[in-house]
């Protein structure tokens, strides 16, 4: 289905990242890698030009910062506050384009905002009014002001000491990790040569450019790729300074809404509070975010109790009736955010930087919803001689000619055989979200694990060893 793509390709491309040189190889596959690679690969593709991309990521494609955050597509509303204005117009720019090129994974998402002050009605109402000006005719809907009624009779249970009269305005949702792998899947098809658990160890120059010392992380095997130019897309493993990694964490638990709506709200602290219909059928709901500054490293990233009692006391204090002990489940994910000498990280611009250096470029920093941008201007350093030359503004995204097979198949064999999945956490986080929506236990996992070593011919014991390994990862502090 994916050429490129499937169950046998990965070998198949170690085998050619072994053998062959490379024009630019990309390092690190969330948003930013994927897009670079689809940008690249489709300007070469349009021009009829050999030239080779290649992608490599340690884990699984979209397992880290971007499969793990908000699941919005959004302007970025918070950022007014600091006068990003010219961000918050890039990025609503953007939240257009991809409804346009991925509907079928980008889709409207009406955003409640309750007052509970009249200068909070006033700032934030304010806000809202800039928000649509900036958005221009990339609008989705004019924002909607509501009495002190009508959102009590929207949402219920919100609190309602104090509750002055609210607005709808709308943003995106998406499924985050499946864009990612969206754009791998199309890179593939264009001819990018792509490759999971595959880690560049390091790299040195040799003349021709530069040879990178890789290790397959499923065998051990060591193996050098060679290519002229290279993109270090690692976020926060990127490890050229000047970065700044704030982790931001979400809990998932019973559903809190009773309308489509999803709940905006600023705390007294300034921390936008996000709680989104979430899961199968919305059964679930998603709250977030904190921003909190990360002093380990990028692979020990897990949510702390505070950071949990944070968000379960935001509930309570929107959601009065909310008697719930504990999450469901929980993520947390790094931001690589510009270090730009903030005080707070809540206050950390999210504007971008990108540069080539030597035949290295490297991204930091930036926004989800604006990876296609950043991929642009990426693309255009590393093959100058097609600046101007983007399509994937308008080319479409092609997953929603794959939604048919996944749900023929079943999403762990669509995942085993389309998106390259080689472990079990690969499926219940990465391409179906299983575990962001429920608690995990060794009965709720065996029969995915079980179908996985049908396909993957695992040992009973490799099966157990996948189900640990899950339960680790989800496990709560």
């Amino acid at each position: 289905m994916h050429p490129g793509f499937d169950i046998d390709s990965r070998a198949v491309n170690i085998g050619r990242l072994q053998r062959e040189r490379f024009d630019v190889l990309v390092v690190g596959g969330g948003i930013n890698g994927a897009g670079i690679a689809r940008d690249l690969a489709l300007r070469a593709h349009d021009a009829g030009r050999d030239l080779r991309v290649g992608l490599i990521e340690k884990r699984q494609f979209s397992s880290g910062t971007s499969g793990r955050n908000s699941q919005l597509i959004h302007g970025g509303l918070r950022y007014l506050k600091n006068f990003e204005f010219g961000l918050v117009r890039e990025a609503l720019r953007e939240r257009a384009t991809l409804l346009r090129i991925a509907p079928h994974l980008v889709e409207p998402l009406p955003l409640l905002i309750p007052y509970y002050s009249w200068s909070d009605r006033l700032l934030y109402g304010t806000g809202l009014a800039i928000y649509d000006h900036l958005a221009g005719g990339d609008n989705i809907a004019r924002r909607r002001p509501l009495g002190r009624s009508e959102v009590a009779a929207l949402e219920p249970d919100l609190a309602r000491e104090g509750l002055v009269s609210g607005a709808i305005f709308y943003d995106c949702r998406v499924h985050s990790a499946r864009l990612v792998l969206e754009n791998i899947a199309d890179a593939a098809r264009l001819g990018a040569v792509v490759a999971n658990y595959v880690e560049a160890k390091g790299w040195r120059e040799d003349g021709e450019g530069y040879t990178v010392s890789a290790v397959d992380v499923l065998t051990g095997a060591d193996f050098l790729i060679r290519t002229r130019l290279l993109a270090d897309a690692r976020g926060p493993w990127e490890d050229g300074g000047g970065l700044r990694l704030v982790r931001g964490s979400h809990i998932i638990v019973p559903r809190l809404t009773r309308s489509r709506n999803a709940i905006a709200s600023f705390g007294a602290d300034g921390r936008i509070i996000f709680v989104i219909p979430w899961g199968q059928k919305d059964s679930v709901s998603l709250v977030g975010t904190t921003d909190v500054d990360h002093a380990g490293t990028p692979d020990d990233v897990r949510i702390s109790s505070e950071e949990v009692n944070y968000l379960m006391a935001a509930i309570r204090r929107l959601f009065p009736a909310f008697t719930e002990r504990e999450p469901l489940a929980a993520y947390s994910s790094l931001r690589p955010l510009v270090a730009d000498g903030a005080g707070s990280a809540t206050d950390a611009s999210r504007k971008h930087a990108i540069r080539m250096e030597n035949g290295i470029l490297r991204i930091s920093g930036g926004k989800y919803t604006t990876y296609r941008a950043m991929a642009e201007e990426a693309a255009d350093l590393l093959m100058p001689e097609t600046r101007g030359a983007c399509r994937t503004a308008v080319r479409p995204l092609g997953g929603g000619r794959s939604e048919a097979l996944r749900e023929r198949i079943g999403p762990v064999a669509y995942a085993v055989r389309h998106e390259m999945a080689q472990r079990l956490p690969d499926v219940v986080f990465v391409s179906t979200y299983a575990g962001h929506e429920r608690r995990l236990d060794r009965e709720a996992l065996l029969d995915t694990a079980r179908e996985m070593a049908d396909l993957l011919s695992w040992s009973p014991e490799r099966v157990e060893e996948e189900i640990e390994l899950t339960l680790r990862i989800a496990r709560l502090p």
